[in-house]
């Protein structure tokens, strides 16, 4: 039996003149050349097209501005081409799919909110259209004798409307499965990715290609430029290689493991994250916040989270420690949209966090040490160390090592992090169309919160996910914040608890 999109399409058809019919039926011969995925695949596919047509008439575009819009030379030669990229995984994702416990696994979230509710059928086919410049996402996670690897998924990969908690985990086990999320909310455009695929940096890059992509097909007039990948240029190999192997290990090692941290308090939460809150701050005024400091705003914005935390836990002794990822890129140049990150921890003991001031050149010592680029080498060498004692070792053998392994590096010896991704840049074409951008980081196991920062528009979010519902930590840092005139509007999801 035929589904509703046939019948609707069908019926399209016949109310069309003989010219668009036949306009129409060379259009779907030329995509028949362009897709050999599997009949299913394929069907799906066409059907997008369909949908994307149908919503143009709605709307009042002619069709032939509609074929031109969605002309199938912008699925290049991906969907005609047989699955034969596969990559191994890089150097900070080998323990990401060994080391998921408790229904965890690291996912990070970026969003795009528009000045115009999202269109799912564009969206779509902006997916659709953009996928193949990004040949290291367009893949599966798949396990080999001694590692997991990154295995070619030529598929029709999908979006989906909003209808769970941010960052939940995702479902890798099923063959062919995509390790990345593009949704849609109202106006919010989001793409969730575990962790194994990309970093921010690499992330926010597929983001900004989407959104320039769906903008485009709106019938945004925009104007590209370097900050904007163009979605129809071929990719560069190092565009996915694993830029990790350019940087000349250390003759010493840093290690990872280090004492606990002490914990914030509050009942972990059922539901991970409980709760999403964004602090949204003029730019201008926060810099000038760190500037009475003489620190940066990542200094500045530690020093509110070492104060929070103490007023957010009951501990009164251990260290308060701090993770901060370290773009290696800046050290190292490179176009990988792979994970090219390191991490640094600043670690206060708790009797030493009393007031802004006599933190501020402890904290910018540690920075300006722990995140050098001769620190993150020794880190990346004791990485290197690690993966080379584990690498003749069967995965089925090393799986739950890798488990342990993580017990000592993972989040208990951090109480918190900071992820910075700076500020985020796009042609006045695409950002007018933007009303805001947010960066959120999934839960980790026992820390009661993770932070992540991005400034667009001069507007810079502060984003906490909460695995407590304890406010204790996001209101102290509100009251901080106000007190040194920088004002802040608060928002984000309610208590998923309840």
């Amino acid at each position: 039996m035929k589904n509703n999109q046939d019948n609707y399409f069908e019926k399209y058809i016949k109310k069309q003149s003989d010219e668009k019919a036949e306009m129409l039926e060379v259009f779907f011969r030329e995509f028949n050349i362009h897709c050999l995925l599997k009949n299913t695949e394929k069907k799906i596919l066409r059907e997008d097209f369909e949908k994307a047509i149908l919503y143009y008439e709605t709307i009042g575009v002619p069709l032939e501005k509609a074929l031109e819009l969605l002309d199938i030379k912008y699925l290049g030669g991906f969907y005609a081409r047989p699955p034969i990229l596969w990559l191994a995984l890089d150097d900070a994702a080998k323990i990401y799919p060994m080391s998921m416990k408790h229904g965890s696994m690291p996912i990070f979230r970026m969003s795009v909110y528009l000045k115009k509710e999202v269109v799912p059928e564009l969206l779509q086919m902006a997916l659709n259209f953009t996928i193949k410049r990004f040949p290291s996402f367009a893949t599966t996670l798949k396990k080999g004798f001694f590692w997991h690897y990154l295995d070619t998924a030529k598929r029709r990969f999908c979006v989906e409307k909003e209808n769970d908690i941010p960052c939940q985990p995702i479902q890798v086990s099923y063959s062919g499965s995509q390790s990345f999320r593009v949704l849609y909310y109202n106006n919010r455009i989001s793409v969730e990715f575990f962790h194994v695929l990309t970093d921010g940096t690499g992330g926010m890059t597929f983001l900004k290609a989407l959104t320039a992509e769906y903008l485009r097909l709106s019938e945004t007039d925009i104007v590209m430029d370097e900050t904007i990948w163009d979605v129809n240029d071929t990719p560069d190999s190092e565009e996915f290689e694993n830029a990790f192997a350019k940087v000349t290990q250390s003759d010493t090692a840093s290690g990872f493991i280090d004492k606990s941290a002490v914990q914030m308090s509050g009942r972990l939460a059922v539901n991970t994250p409980c709760r999403i809150v964004h602090l949204k701050m003029n730019t201008l005024e926060l810099k000038n916040a760190a500037k009475k400091y003489n620190t940066t705003v990542t200094g500045y914005l530690l020093m509110l989270m070492f104060l929070a935390g103490k007023a957010a836990t009951d501990e009164l002794s251990g260290d308060i420690s701090i993770q901060v990822p370290v773009n290696m890129r800046k050290f190292y140049p490179s176009e990988t949209v792979r994970n090219f990150s390191m991490y640094c921890g600043i670690r206060i003991p708790i009797t030493e966090i009393n007031d802004a001031p006599s933190m501020v050149d402890e904290i910018n010592t540690q920075l300006h040490k722990k995140a050098s680029k001769e620190a993150m080498i020794e880190m990346l060498t004791s990485t290197e160390k690690m993966v080379n004692m584990l690498k003749y070792v069967p995965l089925a053998v090393k799986q739950p090592v890798a488990k342990v392994i993580y017990g000592f590096l993972g989040d208990k010896i951090f109480t918190n992090t900071l992820s910075n991704l700076g500020v985020v840049e796009m042609p006045s074409s695409i950002s007018k169309h933007i009303e805001s951008m947010d960066f959120i980081l999934g839960t980790a196991i026992t820390n009661r919160a993770g932070c992540s920062v991005v400034t667009f528009d001069n507007i810079t979010t502060f984003s906490i996910a909460k695995m407590t519902v304890d406010p204790s930590f996001e209101e102290k840092m509100y009251d901080l914040l106000q007190a040194d005139g920088v004002e802040v509007i608060v928002e984000g999801s309610e208590n998923y608890e309840n």
